[in-house]
């Protein structure tokens, strides 16, 4: 008999634990490993002698601009992106033109998907139409995602239809998602406490990147920790799993410890501009191009904690593209200016580089981009390992090729990264999903369509889902 794949010669990181072995690839899934040398009849081999060999990464927090927005980047250059940097499975965010709120606009997304997208892919569409929560279960979502948060002086990225600030509201919507067995994301925002200082910062005349950052990192990030206190009570009270989003302050951190202590079942993810972006000088130096947010140097170092420690489960990379247009209005009138930044082509290479740098360890890394992603939103053996039986999502990886990122190999439609200028110690060369390249010697090489939905099996009660809250 005579497999289709044989990856030899690496170093492969396995649930256990890196290891020397020669990984088997058969029929698009993980047929085995064997000891170097030792005999298997393969189609075809790839020499892997000193590098490794990884499982891809699943990244839950994906906006991929399509519809509405693809003047931005849209599912196929999101996807040509993720190939690139070792990303194997997608999850797109709602926040579209029309948001993602309904079995129609999620019917329409899905058709895109499966038409353009070079990798693996889902969606988390917004829950705010009760009616549509538990179909939209029923075609294989693997979470919902909705924003507290209005925007001030603008109506996107977050548009009406997404978000959801009243705490009954919130209570209602986690009841019935509760008996679905889906994850809900939800972007942590006091919003009344953010008006009144949003309303003082912009009335002493601070419409800039410097007045911006500080506004969302006021009293030591005030918004941000009271909104998660709320969303763990209320998980708490639900039975509903939640997912945090955009982890960032020392508090949230503790909160989201002490929550985990307690049974309540909550996962939080940490994106690639929290521990890589947004110091002061990248403030400064880049303005709105390193928006997204300001992590204060003692948030940052609690972030680190978190990730080591587990507290902080996920790596997510939130990619959110814009328009050098769109940014650069923001040096003068900040709260204008489209927040957000791109991420998935580098998130995980800045994480190998991580682990080269001594602040993660190379199993901590890849639990955070593959393992429990996987694991917590429905694809447990399926995705983000390398066991016999997974699907071969797998990346391979120089982790002594030192190289500066630059604006030039940027593939999204935007043409730039905040990320321009820097040199990193690790290389990702390879990218396969279910066995096939979709990334190989520089060049993206996957065949639009090829992804396909990476659902988590069905998991709905008949009796709880959508008879609370009603």
């Amino acid at each position: 008999m005579t497999i289709d794949l044989r990856i030899a010669g690496g170093v492969v990181v396995t649930p256990s634990g890196p290891t020397t072995a020669d990984l088997l690839v058969d029929d698009g899934r993980i047929a085995g490993l064997v000891a170097p040398g030792v005999a298997v009849d393969a189609a075809r081999t790839i020499d892997a002698t000193g590098r490794l060999v990884l499982p891809g990464m699943v990244d839950a927090h994906v906006h991929t601009r399509e519809p509405g927005y693809e003047h931005k980047d849209d599912i196929l250059t999101t996807t040509r992106q993720a190939a690139a940097g070792g990303v194997t499975t997608i999850f797109g965010m709602p926040n579209l033109n029309p948001p993602t709120v309904d079995v129609e606009t999620l019917t329409d997304v899905f058709e895109r998907y499966a038409s353009t997208s070079i990798v693996d892919w889902n969606h988390n569409p917004a829950p705010t139409k009760f009616d549509d929560i538990v179909p939209m279960a029923e075609m294989g979502i693997n979470a919902y995602k909705i924003y507290m948060v209005v925007d001030t002086g603008r109506t996107y990225p977050h548009p009406a239809g997404t978000g959801i600030h009243d705490h009954g509201h919130l209570l209602q919507i986690m009841d019935r998602i509760a008996g679905t067995g889906k994850r809900f994301i939800v972007h942590p925002h006091d919003q009344a406490l953010m008006d009144y200082i949003e309303g003082e910062v912009l009335a002493r005349g601070e419409n800039t990147p410097q007045g911006y950052a500080s506004a969302y990192a006021a009293r030591e990030g005030v918004i941000w920790d009271t909104a998660i206190d709320v969303i763990l009570r209320l998980a708490e009270a639900s039975g509903c799993p939640v997912h945090i989003a955009h982890i960032q302050t020392r508090r949230s951190i503790e909160a989201v410890r002490r929550a985990k202590a307690a049974g309540i079942d909550v996962t939080c993810e940490v994106n690639h501009w929290a521990p890589f972006l947004s110091t002061w000088k990248d403030v400064e130096t880049l303005g709105p191009y390193a928006l997204s947010y300001w992590v204060p140097d003692d948030n940052r170092a609690a972030i680190w904690e978190g990730m080591r420690d587990g507290t902080i489960d996920i790596a997510s990379s939130d990619h959110a593209p814009h328009t050098r247009e769109e940014k650069e209005i923001g040096w003068t009138e900040m709260w204008s200016a489209h927040t957000g930044t791109p991420g998935i082509q580098y998130y995980y290479e800045l994480m190998l580089d991580a682990v080269n740098r001594g602040e993660l360890t190379l199993d901590r890394a890849v639990d955070m981009v593959a393992r429990i992603p996987a694991e917590k939103f429905g694809l447990a053996g399926t995705k983000g390992t390398l066991e016999v039986g997974a699907d071969a999502d797998i990346v391979i990886a120089d982790m002594q090729h030192e190289w500066t990122i630059t604006n030039d190999d940027v593939l999204s439609k935007i043409g730039w990264t905040p990320y321009d200028g820097r040199t990193i110690s690790t290389r990702i060369e390879r990218t396969l999903v279910r066995g096939r390249d979709v990334y190989a010697d520089g060049a993206v090489v996957g065949e639009p369509g090829y992804g396909k939905l990476a659902a988590a099996p069905a998991d709905i009660s008949a009796e709880t889902a959508g008879t609370e809250g009603n």
